[in-house]
């Protein structure tokens, strides 16, 4: 049974913990998450079959990703 989640609000300000994403995305966005790792949540992502929910984000530099909700706070 999926555990219950509190996902942040769509419009929350948030900050991505790099240390926690860092194996699994790309080198540009490390180093670009390096410079500011502050964004907007802008939807929700379905991540798995398991009921796993991501969060999608708007970048201050207009770019969008998505990252698992407890790679955020």
């Amino acid at each position: 049974m999926a555990k219950p989640t509190s996902l942040s609000r769509i419009g929350s300000k948030i900050k991505v913990n790099i240390e926690r994403v860092q194996d699994r995305i790309p080198s540009y966005l490390i180093d670009q998450l390096s410079e500011d790792p502050r964004g907007t949540v802008i939807d929700y992502k379905m991540t798995d079959g398991r009921g796993g929910i991501g969060v999608v984000i708007k970048m201050n530099d207009g770019s969008k990703h998505w990252f698992f909700e407890d790679e955020v706070s």
